[in-house]
């Protein structure tokens, strides 16, 4: 009998365990306790009404009572301290779908070439995560087929601003210890383009997690409408910790950012929003602007800048499918 088919009773047998949803697909969840992991769904009571949002993701502490059967009810989800969300439309009102919860480090990995980075794609990704006030490295792969000097040239201006910087190359283990550690203990998920090396940098940390995640993760970042089961998972990592795959995360896109919010979202150019002569500035043409000014001094990078303007005023959507 598979474990859809199985009863949910209401009577357990011990009090409830809290634990870790490590898997969710079709409303069937999986919670990692210190007991063993649980196959479960969300309790009766907690469905009741209108749910302005998901109720329980891959990522929640939860608590869970067991049934004589062995599987449990998700009695209660524990507060979350970061979230990746986005807010559905097209369901009548405001719906938060919760893509991971509680992740505590972004991994945004972009080659150094082959193939060449998409720098736009790069600062969306972190205003994504900026907005969402989780910590993102930017990993750079590939760095064994290109001069050190170059690299620096495409990446020194992210470590200038504030940013870790990890140069990393799954062929020769340069900063793989760095990746490693960074990852331990923490929950981590992944984004880039497609062809940048994902499995193969995942491989070098755990050496075996290609048998799970395999062509999974590398498909991180690739055009709309795959992985149509929606299952996300959570893997765990050898010293501690979890590397996420979730569907929804595959290209960071600015779900819910308005125009106007966007500067808020990137470092350098936040702290002098202030400082400019009008409050509603959009930091392109208006006179007394001090983000332009600073733009054209150099103390922000033109390449920024720019990445901003065509942020705000282009197509934040255009260069997603590499």
């Amino acid at each position: 009998m598979s474990f859809s088919q199985l009863p949910l009773s209401d009577s357990s047998n011990e009090g409830p365990r809290e634990g870790l949803v490590i898997r969710s697909q079709a409303g069937y969840l999986t919670v990692r306790t210190d007991n063993g992991d649980v196959q479960a769904r969300l309790r009766g009571r907690l469905r009741r009404g209108r749910a302005e949002g998901d109720l329980v993701a891959v990522g929640d502490r939860v608590r869970v009572a067991i049934h004589d059967d062995g599987t449990g009810s998700i009695e209660e989800v524990l507060p979350r301290k970061t979230v990746f969300s986005r807010q559905l439309s097209g369901v009548g009102y405001d719906y938060q779908q919760i893509i991971l919860a509680n992740p505590d480090l972004a991994l945004l990995v972009f080659a150094c070439t082959e193939p060449n980075p998409s720098l736009r794609m790069l600062d969306r990704f972190l205003v994504v995560t900026e907005r969402a006030r989780i910590t993102a490295v930017i990993v750079v792969n590939k760095v064994d087929l290109m001069p050190l000097e170059q690299v620096d040239n495409l990446f020194g201006m992210y470590r200038a601003i504030g940013y870790d910087v990890i140069y990393a190359s799954a062929v020769t283990g340069q900063g793989i210890e760095a990746l490693r550690e960074c990852m331990r203990g923490k929950l981590s998920t992944l984004a880039g383009p497609s062809g940048v090396g994902k499995s193969s940098l995942l491989n070098k940390v755990m050496p075996g997690l290609n048998l799970q995640v395999g062509e999974v993760s590398e498909g991180v970042g690739r055009g709309k409408g795959r992985h149509t089961t929606q299952v996300r998972q959570l893997y765990p990592l050898e010293g501690g910790g979890y590397v996420a795959d979730v569907p929804g995360l595959r290209t960071l896109a600015l779900w819910d950012i308005q125009d106007e919010e966007l500067d808020a979202y990137f470092v350098e150019i936040a702290p002098l929003v202030p400082e400019c002569q009008f409050n509603d500035c959009s930091h392109s043409h208006e006179p007394g602007c001090a983000v332009r000014k600073a733009a054209e001094s150099g103390r922000i990078d033109p390449r920024r800048y720019a990445s901003y303007l065509r942020l705000r005023f282009g197509d934040p959507q255009e260069d997603d499918e590499l």
